[in-house]
């Protein structure tokens, strides 16, 4: 992290992590010092614009009720913010146009937060998956690239939301009799309702979130004694190609260090390929410490 923020104008750094399943924000001060830590709902732009800045608002009021102190003036706070769904310039441009008063707000990509953190800012490659994926890399010359994160239904590939459609669609498949009812198709039944309307009904309103809860019933099915599911099992087998895939783009001639992130990737991990896990390393911090250093550099620099 950078050494201290010597500007007369900042009380405080606060880096944000913000995804689809939940916000997680640091506060720090100038120097550098950790204050306090919270966290909220989902942030993702993808799920509201005016929601992520709620969520975010809550995550800030949490961290500072827990240190006893009251909220600041939002003018003498750096805020950088890594979203999902910053990829997207209208959501990233009117979330920066709805800014509540902070004196600097930056928004970046929730893989290049998570980046940053996963290898404090040093050279290497990340792929994170929970409720959605994305993977990049940061390479020795100060060049970054991101693949994936193209957002549900038609990317994520490896996540959670990815595994709980592909369920959901087995689920359809069994209870029309093209497929065997299986242990992983009961789980979605059971978890829906049990009924081809309860499915209907389920289906009609879900969106990357409420789909991303199913993936824990593949990975339940997946283990389950004294048999585990064989569609389960290779639905999680083509979720780590797929995350596997996202690290062999960025870095072809496997030279650097690999972080796999987020809940998903991390219990994907053992299917990896054994070359991929060899140079997997243990993430050094998470999204919200990769956001409050970089929230470190841009407050050394605002006027």
């Amino acid at each position: 992290m950078p050494s201290a923020v010597k500007n007369a104008k900042i009380d405080y750094v606060i880096g944000v992590d913000g995804g689809g399943t939940g916000t997680r924000v640091r506060v720090a001060l100038q120097n550098g010092t950790l204050l306090a830590l919270g966290t909220a709902g989902p942030s993702a732009l993808g799920q509201g614009v005016d929601s992520a800045w709620r969520q975010i608002l809550v995550a800030l009021t949490v961290a500072f009720q827990s240190i006893g102190l009251p909220l600041p003036s939002w003018s003498r706070c750096v805020l950088v913010a890594g979203l999902s769904g910053y990829g997207h310039r209208p959501w990233r441009e009117e979330f920066l146009a709805l800014n509540p008063g902070f004196g600097s707000v930056v928004v970046e990509s929730d893989g290049y937060t998570m980046l940053m953190g996963a290898h404090s800012g040093k050279p290497g490659v990340m792929v994170t998956a929970g409720t959605g994926s994305i993977a990049e890399a940061l390479y020795a010359n100060s060049s970054r690239r991101q693949v994936g994160g193209w957002g549900f239904p038609v990317g994520d590939e490896g996540s959670g939301a990815w595994l709980g459609l592909r369920a959901m669609a087995h689920a359809h498949a069994a209870q029309d009799g093209r497929v065997s009812h299986g242990v992983l198709a009961r789980k979605v039944m059971e978890h829906c309702g049990g009924s081809a309307q309860a499915l209907l009904a389920w289906c009609s309103d879900a969106r990357q979130f409420k789909y991303a809860q199913l993936a824990l019933l593949v990975f339940e099915a997946a283990e389950a004694e004294p048999q585990p599911d064989p569609v389960a099992q290779a639905l999680l087998d083509d979720a780590g190609r797929a995350l596997e895939c996202l690290v062999n783009v960025l870095d072809p001639h496997a030279q650097m260090p690999v972080a796999v992130c987020g809940s998903v990737g991390q219990r994907l991990l053992p299917r990896l390929s054994n070359a991929l896990q060899s140079r997997c390393v243990v993430p050094a911090q998470d999204a919200s410490h990769g956001a409050l250093m970089l929230a470190m550099n841009y407050g050394e620099t605002m006027e």
